[in-house]
């Protein structure tokens, strides 16, 4: 919704919640733009070039990719399984390292500039607890936004990240349903309260814009 405010046409790519998505799209489209939903798995790479396909059919060109596809698994690290370990990870750090791959080979074949920004988390500079695998994910996604960052900044391509901490959504719902543990949480928090998405979302403006060239 920010990024649209700014006139940006805006592909919103959904797993499985279709219709939400496809309601988020008219109201866009009902203030301007252009805007369509793909249903995909980003996780699965026939998906990803499906979705780029789409994409490059109807516009003919990206100018602004944003990873924001996320799942979390909490559980203890001496209970957590290989299945939760493989989802969080293949979500939130493989897909993302090979949307950018695709994004970039298509603007560099262009000769064309571009933007990615990838959602890190405040867990990729610190551990967290009972959440093995996303630690793991929004850590290594951290090291990989810095290693694209080097290899295209020379070829017009910024890659960023924003690294948010407690946000309410739907991820962090069971923590703020946990008193003890959610009261624990505010205590560090200068301001005593999370986050709401629109801050967020706001963040994403500069470095989806001409002034982070």
């Amino acid at each position: 919704e920010a990024l649209a405010a700014q006139g940006a046409d805006i592909a919103i790519v959904v797993r499985s919640s279709t219709a939400l998505a496809q309601e988020l799209a008219d109201e866009l489209n009902s203030r301007g733009g252009d805007h369509f939903v793909i249903q995909a798995d980003v996780s699965v790479e026939a998906d990803v070039e499906r979705m780029a396909r789409e994409v490059a059919a109807r516009w003919g060109r990206v100018d602004i990719l944003v990873n924001n596809a996320g799942i979390i698994r909490r559980a203890d690290s001496l209970d957590f399984t290989e299945e939760d370990w493989d989802a969080v990870l293949d979500t939130n750090l493989k897909s993302v390292f090979f949307l950018c791959q695709a994004f970039a080979k298509a603007a560099i074949a262009a000769g064309r500039p571009g933007k990615i920004i990838n959602i890190a988390s405040m867990l990729s500079f610190q551990g967290g607890i009972r959440v093995p695998s996303y630690t793991a994910a929004k850590s290594g996604l951290a090291g990989v936004t810095k290693l694209l960052a080097n290899e295209w900044a020379a070829r017009g391509i910024n890659v960023n990240a924003i690294a948010p901490g407690y946000v309410e959504t739907n991820n962090t719902q069971a923590l703020r349903a946990d008193t003890v543990r959610n009261a624990d949480i505010l205590k560090r928090l200068p301001a005593g309260r999370g986050a709401r998405q629109e801050v967020i979302a706001g963040a994403a403006i500069f470095p989806a814009g001409p002034a982070s060239d």
